[in-house]
């Protein structure tokens, strides 16, 4: 249904009743989890990195970046599937088939003997988890728009950006008391508790006039409209870029700390002050997103992103870095990047409501899978220093705000109708 500005409703704004029998404060609850259980799956197994590829017969340390990209290609390529099924049967089908494929391939990792099944394991796993990015996503465009879009996305990246604060030290707390393997038997327990919610408390968000059927044509067109839209492919393409340089950190976070640092001691909790950084700018984009708008914010903070690269490119180039300038300015830019994020996925998603889940998936397999790829190409080039993965951040970041420009037009900080 076409509002008379041309803007298409949400069924929540349609109906006033944008998720029934649930309050504000528990959906985002819940989108948060599902937000969760992705971060989970990547964070929660960094410190135990070396130990499973010893375990599993790995025989140099880039070659372990391969469990955490696995898991991403697998939760990347799967978003282009879990779109049209979310738009035919309904989102809440499909996220508890997506949390049941992801508690059990947790179950055949905990189990895997070689590193093969380790990596197929973790692939499905990544195929679980797409639907819960798919579905978060959908889900919440059904129910809302524009500013208050971006503003429940932000509360829900609140909760989902401190998973990286705690996972790791919880992956490390694991692994002292028992071997990590029970890594993924706590993500296993997780994906089924999280799975028992959404059966007991989530409504269905889809509206039944905007269910779409599986026939190619049809799904066909909904792919093409979501890749014409300027504004659309430009911000997805930018998020694309900032989630490589993400990655590109992810992946080798834990070599910088044991290899160029000397500090694996310390890798868990400068890790989660880091975190903390991308925490905090995500709450305060929440309170100041419905006052100055997406675009101001998003602009600002991703020219703000681009100047602690290039500084701290240029440092590590020059022979001076030091675990607390690395640590410092590696804060910086991920406060940034909290600042950009949920403004991008929101400005990328507004122009394609009636089609939101179509839309999520197609954006959500371009920044995913494109990411993991950035990221692994920056994290193979990891060689002892981190001048690589300086460079491929300042690379991302110059990339993305040419994107930028090309979704505006070539112009920054202009604000449209709603955002």
């Amino acid at each position: 249904m076409a509002a008379m500005d041309g803007t298409v409703a949400s069924p929540g704004l349609r109906t006033g009743v944008p998720h029934p029998g649930m309050g504000f404060r528990e959906f985002v609850a819940i989108i948060a989890v599902m937000m969760m259980a992705n971060a989970l799956a990547i964070d929660s197994m960094l410190p135990a990195l070396p130990e499973i590829g010893h375990a599993l017969g790995t025989t140099t340390d880039n070659q372990q970046q391969w469990i955490v990209t696995a898991y991403l290609l697998g939760f990347g390529a799967a978003q282009i599937i879990y779109g049209p099924l979310a738009d035919r049967f309904g989102r809440k089908p499909v996220l508890l088939a997506g949390f049941a494929i992801y508690a059990l391939a947790s179950l055949v990792a905990m189990f895997s003997g070689a590193f093969g099944t380790m990596l197929a394991a973790r692939a499905v796993q990544g195929i679980g988890a797409a639907s819960t990015r798919v579905l978060a996503v959908s889900i919440v465009r059904d129910s809302y728009s524009g500013r208050k879009m971006a503003q429940v996305m932000s509360l829900a990246f609140i909760v989902f950006l401190a998973v990286p604060v705690v996972a790791p030290t919880l992956g490390q707390v694991i692994m002292l008391v028992a071997p990590w393997r029970f890594i993924f038997l706590f993500l296993a327990a997780f994906g089924a508790a999280a799975g028992l919610w959404v059966l007991s408390r989530l409504p269905e968000t889809l509206h039944p006039e905007d269910r779409m059927p599986i026939a190619p044509g049809r799904v066909l067109a909904a792919f093409r409209f979501a890749l014409s839209n300027r504004i659309a492919v430009g911000y997805m393409l930018a998020m694309a870029l900032m989630m490589g340089g993400l990655f590109g950190f992810i992946n080798s976070a834990q070599q910088v700390f044991a290899d160029t640092f000397a500090a694996p001691q310390l890798f868990t909790s400068i890790f989660a002050a880091i975190a903390v950084a991308m925490a905090l700018a995500s709450m305060l984009n929440a309170k100041l997103v419905g006052r100055f708008g997406t675009r101001r914010i998003s602009h600002g903070s991703l020219l703000g992103y681009i100047g602690f690269a290039v500084v701290h490119a240029t440092l590590a180039l020059a022979g001076h870095e030091s675990l607390w300038s690395f640590a410092l300015l590696q804060a910086g830019m991920m406060f940034c990047f909290g600042l950009t994020g949920p403004n991008f996925g929101s400005m990328a998603m507004e122009p394609l409501g009636h089609i939101a889940g179509t839309a999520s998936a197609v954006q959500g397999f371009i920044t995913t899978f494109g990411g993991a790829l950035i990221g692994f190409f920056i994290g193979q080039q990891f060689d002892g220093t981190t001048a690589p993965l300086m460079l491929g951040f300042a690379a991302c970041g110059v990339l993305s705000l040419c994107m930028v420009l090309f979704a505006e037009g070539g112009r920054l900080f202009r604000p449209r109708q709603g955002a």
